[in-house]
């Protein structure tokens, strides 16, 4: 049984109301979590491509990235499945920020996708997962809750 369903959460899906690039935030993380994602990321098998100031370069570990102290514009472009770009920003050790593009995460497929990628990313940190709109980090509308290890509502998507 899926996490969440199309019909129900279809309006935290509208490029329109949340933007194209929704933030997602991974709160209290250090330079061990980011390392953890990398490490995800390689373990899946996922498509990826790391840039520093536009230049794709080869993924250096997560503690050589932070100790840059975000002197350097460092970009993880990650496809977890076919037609989803995730895109990480390693600017800060005590959170974890992504985006994903709505736009490819439509119908009952993409919410699916969103949910295995916030649970694998959950799961591997022990940590909640949670999706904002773009530019909104502080009302959560859906997250991956660590006790119910599960992808839940955060926000009644009828208030949209």
């Amino acid at each position: 049984m899926p996490d969440l369903l199309w019909d129900d959460v279809k309006s935290f899906f509208d490029p329109d109301l949340m933007g194209a690039l929704p933030d997602l935030r991974v709160p209290g993380t250090s330079p061990a979590d980011w390392q953890a994602v990398f490490d995800l990321v390689r373990s899946r098998g996922w498509s990826y491509a790391y840039s520093e100031d536009g230049v794709v370069v080869r993924l250096p570990r997560a503690e050589e990235i932070m100790s840059r102290g975000g002197r350097v514009d460092a970009v993880l472009h990650v496809r977890p499945a076919p037609g989803v770009l995730v895109i990480f920003r390693p600017h800060e050790a005590g959170a974890i920020d992504f985006d994903v593009d709505l736009r490819e995460l439509q119908g009952q497929t993409g919410v699916d996708a969103l949910c295995h990628l916030l649970r694998a990313v959950g799961r591997r940190l022990g940590k909640p997962v949670l999706l904002t709109p773009e530019s909104d980090p502080l009302h959560p509308v859906l997250g991956y809750d660590v006790t119910a290890d599960r992808v839940v509502l955060l926000a009644d998507p009828g208030l949209g």
